[in-house]
């Protein structure tokens, strides 16, 4: 299980991957960003937190001070201050972030990361379809990410609606 410490209801951040990771890598990637949290303070307040890789290409950090408030009780400077140990530990690692609006996809049981224009052609060509697996990183709790993971059949995710999925 994803986060096995952390209530359903604690916040999640999904920061998406350049390319998939090894064992190795994502250990050492985990362990940097892990190896932060037990300090992590929000207003003075420890945050209860764990990091993730999931399916080689989503670092994964969730948290929680308060399962009642907005952001599971981590303050916009909390966030921030966890958002700059993910950069730093990415950046020692050698990882980067996939640019924002690239899909990534299953194929042939790798990972391919590419642009909206270029899924949108993969659509239209018929190559991939609702059936086909891509990575979502919309997930907001770690209840929702457990529930419905990250690999998912793109006509289950955001892309049936932006890409006309059926």
């Amino acid at each position: 299980m994803t986060l096995p410490s952390l209530p359903d209801a604690a916040r999640v951040w999904l920061f998406p991957l350049d390319r998939t990771l090894d064992a190795a890598a994502a250990g050492a990637l985990r362990q940097r960003v892990a190896g932060w949290l037990p300090g992590w303070r929000s207003h003075g307040r420890p945050v209860q937190a764990e990091a993730d890789v999931v399916e080689g290409r989503v670092l994964v950090v969730g948290a929680v001070i308060s399962e009642a408030d907005l952001n599971a009780g981590v303050s916009g400077c909390g966030i921030d201050a966890m958002e700059h140990v993910v950069a730093e530990s990415m950046t020692v690692t050698g990882v980067q972030l996939a640019p924002a609006l690239d899909v990534s996809v299953l194929r042939d049981g790798s990972w391919e990361t590419m642009s909206r224009p270029a899924f949108r052609r993969l659509v239209r060509s018929e190559e991939v379809d609702a059936e086909t697996v891509i990575l979502d990183v919309t997930p907001q709790t770690a209840g929702d990410l457990r529930q419905g993971g990250i690999a998912r059949p793109a006509g289950e995710t955001w892309a049936a609606r932006a890409f006309a999925l059926d």
